[in-house]
């Protein structure tokens, strides 16, 4: 297997496949000329996109369930060094023959089929796009109402938003449309500014709350309340598992649509190491980060600050302000268009490739953005964030089962690239779809369906099957492979 994945072995189609249906310029086989991402641009990509917002919150959500810090921050890391697997599994395809996400759906799930799997993907990606525009619109509006207070006295007149946070918004939301006009390399370029900005802000901030706080605070001191003697004394596993179930779906969604960046790297040796070094190590980090200046704050401001908006947005020093903010701002943008742009982008074309290109599939995107308003959303943000999309990602860790076990088990690394843009090739199966990949998807979702409408509240269900539910990515995983991997074995005999 390891043998396997670090393969240097790059394929190129020479043939023409601009006639068929199933094919524009935008999904079809990068060329090796234009696969110039090496192992720093992978790594990049990764520390960029681990380094925004959501991140930097995401170990609260655990500690507000009773861990202490170091529990939240090893739950994050261990929760991301489980996602690496199946992302540098899916990766793999990318590399080797140059094709994005929807293409790399199409052995499996057949060539109408691969659009399940993929408007799947991009449904939780139009969320987080919302998501991210509100934060970076916010991020910008609150930087606004620092030189101009009067902004903040403005009332909620639409769509329960003022006019100034709703300018600031569709600004924010404008500079995202400009990227994906600008296309690929722009989004690569994004990258590698924002990713030693963002190190470097995170590291400036947990230097100033060690400074200001006299230490790191009472958060860091507070013992887990999973022990003994505390409120939750011996119920730490009970926790642990659904908890660290959370923190691979944060990640479940790239790591079937990884393909659309990694069809540009120069070789497997460069994705795989640059995804191993990249992501874990920065989500430990930029956790451990919004845990200790967030602990921090309650010494300097008597309170608990977990938003650093609102956190950067109490500084007086004008420069720092506005150097703090802008990069607030850069980083939720590289990471919104990197993580939630390029999938549903590359899974709309898919849908109609003669029609939809990327450009058009990241305006649609755009678009649903702002229908969803995001501004609602985030006022919850841990019914919506860390119960919906989180949940909802869990689930589709079925996708990745049936691609993994088609791709290595199945046919052993090998497509034929141009019956891949084949409208009645080897992999039309019935009518355009594969019904073996579907039945395997609707089994390892199934079980867990009731467990997920108990957990986002639109049902009342058994404890069992939300306790099921605990482990929903790891069973759909694991089910939709083994029935995938019996029933395509069946058939091929």
């Amino acid at each position: 297997m390891i043998s396997a994945l670090l393969d240097p072995d790059i394929r190129e189609h020479s043939g023409d496949l601009s006639s068929s249906p199933f094919w524009n310029h935008d999904i079809a086989p990068t060329a090796k000329k234009d696969r110039g991402w090496g192992l720093k641009d992978v790594m990049v990509l990764w520390i960029s996109m681990c380094a925004c917002v959501p991140t930097y919150m995401l170990a609260s959500s655990l500690i507000a369930e009773g861990m202490n810090w170091w529990q939240a921050v090893l739950t994050i890391f261990l929760g991301n060094c489980i996602v690496l697997i199946p992302m540098v599994l899916n990766a793999h395809a990318g590399t080797k023959y140059g094709i994005p996400f929807p293409v790399y759906c199409r052995p499996s799930f057949g060539m109408l089929g691969a659009n399940v799997p993929a408007l799947l993907r991009a449904l939780v990606a139009c969320g987080w796009f919302g998501i991210q525009s509100w934060i970076g619109g916010w991020a910008i509006y609150k930087l606004t109402a620092i030189y101009i207070p009067s902004l903040e006295a403005w009332p909620a007149s639409i769509a329960g938003i003022s006019l100034p946070q709703l300018v600031c918004f569709l600004l924010f939301w404008s500079v995202n449309m400009l990227v994906i006009y600008k296309g690929i390399e722009s989004i690569r370029v994004l990258l590698n500014i924002k990713a030693p900005l963002l190190i470097a802000l995170g590291l400036g901030l947990l230097a100033w709350a060690y400074q200001r706080a006299g230490g790191f605070g009472p958060m860091l001191q507070a013992p887990s309340a999973f022990a003994p003697g505390q409120p939750k004394a011996g119920q730490f596993w009970a926790f642990f598992f659904p908890a660290l179930t959370g923190m691979i779906g944060f990640w479940a969604t790239l790591s079937l649509n990884i393909p659309d960046f990694t069809r540009y790297a120069r070789s497997q040796r460069d994705q795989v190491l640059g995804q191993a070094l990249g992501l874990p190590t920065t989500m430990g980090l930029f956790s451990f980060i919004g845990v200790a200046v967030t602990s921090a704050t309650v010494v300097i401001y008597g309170e608990s600050v977990w938003d650093p908006v609102v956190l950067v947005s109490k500084f007086t020093n004008p420069l720092v302000l506005a150097v703090a903010l802008v990069s607030l701002c850069i980083a939720t943008l590289a990471t919104n268009i990197a993580a939630n742009v390029v999938s549903p982008a590359n899974d709309l074309a898919n849908l109609w490739p003669k029609k939809i290109d990327f450009r058009m599939g990241g305006y649609i995107t755009g678009v649903v953005g702002i229908l969803m308003q995001p501004w609602k959303l985030v006022a919850d943000p841990t019914g919506y964030i860390f119960k919906w999309l989180v949940a909802y990602s869990s689930l589709l860790g079925s996708i990745g089962g049936i691609l993994i076990c088609d791709y290595f088990l199945i046919r052993g690394c090998r497509l034929e690239t141009a019956d891949l843009y084949a409208a009645r090739g080897p992999y039309w199966y019935n009518g355009g779809f594969n019904p073996r990949a579907l039945i395997a998807l609707g089994a390892g979702i199934a079980p867990l369906i009731p467990g997920f409408l108990g957990t986002i509240g639109a049902a009342s269900v058994a404890p069992f099957w939300v306790t099921l539910y605990h482990y929903a990515w790891f069973i759909s995983f694991a089910t939709s492979f083994a029935v995938y991997w019996l029933l395509m074995s069946l058939w091929r005999r």
